[in-house]
């Protein structure tokens, strides 16, 4: 494990939906230096199998590992799913992932025990979300609904599009129409449509963002092993951008959600991990 303070934290996603996660990291511990990799030619995971996944994610860590990274965020919610238990089990270096900060927070919150989960269809059918949130209250009822459409709108950058509107109502009537009291953003993608979910949902549901809560764990997770940045005020820019495809497009679109300029992001071949 590397146990140097100063040394950056991992943080990777299917595509640019992890930039939610790397964006809070940046908010809330902004002492820390942060490698992101998207993979931008692979995206979308959801729709993969497990075995698949898995692979994928060990190319990418074993990338993150040439970056002498001190910890790893798994900022996809399908790879936290399917791959962070085995891969957490192969590397000593310290890992988490979205898929539990968001469930504690959602079981936490529910007032009528009945809450919502949109996400990939592999994040809905591995159910992960719903035996995380059991463990708290077994009382609870969750309510899985997969959205396989809307990674695809969001990596084209069709945040406000009426398509995505008209989607994203199909999606979420029926969790509605059920009674949920709460929504789990269940993808590192969704936030990005968070005023748009907001706007179908009504102000009666809270919607759970995984992304902030996952970089509350972190600042938890990096105490924990005592491996706390003390800060980078000296370095020009803390942050280093890397994707499997298309970087010009990603740097585009990291750039108007992002307070930062991302336009030294490089394009690495992830088969080669």
């Amino acid at each position: 494990m590397n146990q140097n303070k100063q040394a950056p934290i991992g943080v990777f996603d299917s595509g640019v939906g992890g930039l939610t996660v790397a964006r809070e990291i940046m908010r809330n511990l902004p002492g820390e230096r942060i490698v992101y990799f998207g993979d931008t030619a692979r995206v979308p995971y959801g729709s993969k199998s497990k075995d698949i996944v898995l692979k994928y994610s060990r190319q990418i860590v074993r990338f993150l590992q040439t970056q002498d990274v001190k910890a790893i965020v798994v900022a996809c919610n399908t790879a936290s799913a399917m791959a962070l238990e085995t891969i957490r089990e192969e590397i000593d270096i310290p890992i988490i992932g979205v898929v539990k900060p968001g469930a504690k927070v959602a079981a936490q919150t529910t007032r009528n025990k009945k809450i919502g989960l949109i996400g990939t269809r592999g994040t809905v059918k591995s159910e992960l979300y719903p035996a995380i949130i059991h463990e708290y209250d077994p009382q609870i009822q969750v309510i899985g609904q997969a959205c396989p459409l809307l990674v695809p709108l969001v990596e084209e950058g069709w945040l406000k599009d009426e398509v995505t509107v008209e989607v994203a109502k199909r999606y979420l009537d029926p969790l509605l129409e059920q009674g949920v009291d709460t929504l789990i953003l269940g993808c590192t993608h969704y936030p990005l449509l968070r005023s748009l979910m907001r706007q179908i949902a009504g102000d009666g549901v809270t919607l759970v963002n995984p992304a902030y809560e996952t970089a509350r764990a972190l600042r938890e997770l990096l105490k924990e092993h005592g491996i706390e940045s003390d800060g980078h005020e000296e370095e020009e820019f803390p942050y280093r951008f890397y994707v499997s495809d298309a970087e010009e497009r990603f740097q585009e679109f990291a750039g108007s959600i992002l307070p930062y300029d991302v336009r030294m992001t490089k394009q690495i071949n992830i088969e080669e991990y």
